[in-house]
């Protein structure tokens, strides 16, 4: 899952980012509003974690401009302007969520997970899929009550599929969806990723399968 975080205080920004990223998401940062409204607008996130004192532009504006281009991502709005008035203007706007500052790490992150759970179009945070269970709270997986486990990147890779499963997503949304501007993840490097999944996942019933030339799919192994 991809994060944009908005936030023009360097310090925090990077505490943030850090948290995020420990916990398994692609995580770009900015530091004004022009450049956030710049960044929404080119590239694909599943959240934007948007600031509303910012320099250049205002937070407000931002969330004003990315919907009129009908941007679909999750925005909560993490600010210290918490008054009745600013909280209904930006959800008025199309906010999903609004957070003031100070706040609590553990709670910022629940209701990360719950925009992005509300963004896969899922009521639980347990999802199910032939055997295999996918936690969204621990962002975790299992089978048979026993974890499954491995890398970071390869439960970020799963988790996409794993959402999706049984549509096909491109090599480009993977790799759009795991990385950041600083990150650098090829085509091959994907393709031995998906490769390890297969070789852990084929004793429970589940493979990834490809759609030449397109891209990846989770999908159940044919019974023989």
């Amino acid at each position: 899952m991809r994060i944009l975080l908005v936030e023009d205080n360097g310090t925090l920004a990077e505490g943030l980012s850090a948290i995020l990223r420990g916990s398994g998401y692609a995580v770009d940062v900015v530091s004004d509003g022009l450049s956030a409204e710049a960044v929404a607008t080119a590239e694909k996130f599943d959240l934007i974690i948007l600031d509303l004192n910012l320099p250049e532009m205002d937070g407000l504006d931002v969330l004003r401009s990315i919907r009129a281009r009908q941007n679909q991502a999750a925005v909560m709005i993490l600010t210290a302007r918490g008054t009745p008035e600013e909280r209904v203007r930006g959800l008025d706007l199309g906010a999903d969520d609004y957070l003031t500052k100070p706040f609590d790490i553990s709670e910022l992150e629940a209701r990360i997970r719950v925009l992005l759970r509300r963004q896969a179009g899922l009521r639980s945070s347990r999802v199910e899929f032939g055997g295999l269970v996918l936690d969204l709270t621990s962002r975790s997986f299992s089978v048979s009550g026993r974890p499954l486990d491995l890398p970071a990147r390869e439960v970020a890779l799963l988790e996409l599929l794993f959402l999706r499963a049984g549509k096909v997503v491109s090599k480009e949304s993977i790799i759009g969806s795991l990385t950041g501007f600083d990150d650098d993840l090829s085509s091959n490097a994907i393709e031995q990723y998906v490769s390890r999944l297969r070789r852990r996942l084929q004793t429970h019933g589940l493979t990834v399968k490809t759609a030449r030339g397109i891209g990846y799919y989770l999908d159940l192994v044919a019974a023989p």
